[in-house]
């Protein structure tokens, strides 16, 4: 912080707090040289990296910087400026992100470190560090306020740990995944990741929305809406009233993930995982959301620091929460209230919902006399029309409604896409890897941008994303298969569509009430062809009077 300066903890201290080595790869290097830039107020910090991180690491920030007394300190161990040594009651209430304060003597001892700080005066302090060195060479240096700490040569003096490591592209995700936590933790902040000299992640620090901007894309950035809710909960066995205030952005339903890794929580500033949180974000989405898919959220919780027990996990990634029982409900009441609120249909280019009528096809004449009389099994629903009985599958039926939606949208145009990055890796078996080859130019018209990997595996760079219906990396697959035909004809396009009109429609299971089984049975008599799901499945079937009065041994009759 910029009031405090670094001083040496006495060794009663010393002996309550230490720990093991706190630097096992380079994305912990990251973590906490970005934990001393917010510590020290930072509005900018900037990230270099070079291969997967242990060449070199540089981070850059406009915070207080540091005198030259604190900065030769800085790099001792046992020395922090998180901690009043004469206040014995902090070591268990901490309120910065720094736990130990001992990062820069950490990284110190299994790197060469370079410091460039500067308080704002006329001079600043340049200090360089080999591992296993008596002393660092200080020296003056020229820099605005602020501080860069460059780490080279990260493990070199321990070879064990350096094996220990993934391939430099893991690790390079690793650091890709903690910037874009904090990016979204902290968007008022401006975050830049450059690798080997490419520009990765850029946010600008002007709130939420931008911040979702320079992590995913317009799309995402869109749909999304900020929320702020302030609620007192009982925790402990004491049942004691804490204030709990609870912020962050959630992106509409219409767009979801298949992992719940874009669910992204903070507690008092620090990116965290927490599974009883997680659970809480997703279950305020509720039936919004299809099963199996997770949102695009983040959540920023601010909890009195004694409820916080940051010794779950030695890297401080998972903490635990104490009266998380508590404010998890909270957490899930604040969330449906921000959507239940919110206008989350907004910005879809294509409706999923029932009661949008689809503006290009048939009139609803067709199922007028169709009337609803009940449900079978959550998936059939039962419709009565003048002397027979309609059985409509309703997932096939809403399939239907969504896929001439996407068509009459799409018109010809070319396909939006989404960048994966990092590119994920997708395995392919020989006949489909043939095809790929085979097909190239096809599959790159549908939206996906693909490079070899090696013989049996690809990298996707690119995936289709219509409409912000963004396909998974794996999707590839059938990709392949459809553009190859497999004997079918089908136009790997409208193949296309047809997945992607799969994923928000009503599934088995689904409970519809009266009016949006009415309202299903309108949107698919709009439609063109509304007697088989885009896959070409019936989406109906009538049993007459006649066979209902075979069966019973009975002459067929309308009684009125």
């Amino acid at each position: 912080m910029a009031e405090r300066s670094i001083r040496r903890l006495p060794q009663t201290v010393v002996d309550r707090i230490a720990a093991g080595e706190v630097i096992t790869r380079p994305s912990r290097v990251v973590t906490e040289l970005i934990d001393n830039a917010l510590d020290a107020g930072a509005s900018a910090i900037e990230i270099e990296v070079a291969g997967g991180g242990t060449e070199r690491i540089a981070v850059s920030d406009d915070g207080c910087g540091m005198a030259r007394a604190d900065a030769e300190r800085a790099i001792d161990r046992h020395t922090t400026s998180k901690l009043d040594p004469a206040d014995d009651a902090a070591i268990g209430r901490i309120d910065t992100l720094g736990f130990r304060g001992e990062a820069l003597a950490s990284i110190a001892a299994c790197a060469t470190v370079s410091i460039v700080t500067s308080d704002g005066r006329a001079v600043g302090t340049k200090l360089h560090h080999e591992p296993q060195a008596d002393e660092p060479t200080v020296t003056d240096a020229g820099r605005a306020q602020g501080t860069t700490v460059t780490v080279t040569n990260l493990f070199d003096t321990m070879p064990a740990r350096r094996q220990s490591l993934a391939g430099a592209a893991t690790e390079f995700r690793r650091i890709v995944d903690r910037v874009t936590a904090y990016a979204l933790g902290r968007p008022d902040v401006r975050f830049t990741l450059r690798h080997d000299g490419s520009e990765t992640i850029s946010t600008t620090g002007r709130g939420f929305t931008d911040a979702l901007l320079g992590i995913y894309d317009r799309e995402v950035a869109s749909h999304a809406s900020t929320f702020d809710h302030e609620r007192a909960v009982t925790v402990g066995e004491t049942e004691e009233s804490v204030d709990v205030s609870i912020d962050g952005a959630l992106v509409s339903p219409a767009i979801d993930r298949s992992r719940k890794d874009h669910i992204r929580v903070a507690v008092n500033g620090r990116p965290v995982l927490n599974g009883a949180i997680e659970t809480a974000v997703r279950e305020g989405y509720g039936p919004r959301l299809p099963s199996e898919r997770f949102p695009i959220a983040v959540v920023r919780l601010d909890v009195p620091p004694a409820l916080v027990d940051p010794n779950v996990h030695p890297a401080k990634e998972t903490v635990g929460l104490v009266g998380e029982d508590a404010i998890g409900p909270a957490l899930t009441d604040a969330i449906d209230t921000a959507l239940s609120s919110g206008d989350d249909r907004r910005a879809s280019a294509v409706a999923t919902d029932l009661d949008t009528a689809i503006e290009t096809g048939r009139p609803a004449s067709r199922f007028d006399e169709l009337s609803v009389i009940g449900t079978f099994r959550s998936l059939y629903l039962l419709c009565e029309a003048d002397a027979e009985l309609i059985v409509i599958d309703q997932h096939a039926a809403h399939e239907r409604v969504n896929y001439e939606r996407l068509r009459a949208v799409f018109d010809g145009r070319p396909i939006e896409t989404a960048k994966l990055d990092p590119p994920a890796t997708v395995s392919l078996s020989p006949t489909a890897r043939a095809r790929l080859d085979a097909h190239a130019e096809a599959i790159t018209e549908l939206g996906y941008e693909v490079e070899p990997f090696d013989d049996s595996t690809v990298r996707v760079k690119t995936v289709p994303a219509p409409f912000g219906r963004t396909a998974t990396a794996a999707s590839i697959r059938d990709a392949v298969g459809s553009v190859a035909n497999d004997g079918s004809g089908a136009d790997p396009r409208e193949v296309l569509l047809a997945e992607l009109a799969c994923h928000p429609s009503i599934k088995a299971g689904d409970e519809l009430s009266a009016e949006a089984a009415q309202a299903l049975i309108d949107r698919l008599g709009e439609c063109a062809d509304p007697y088989r799901c885009p896959h070409g499945r019936p989406t109906m079937t009538t049993l007459s009077e006649a066979s209902l009065a075979s069966a019973f041994d009975r002459q067929a009759t309308r009684f009125q």
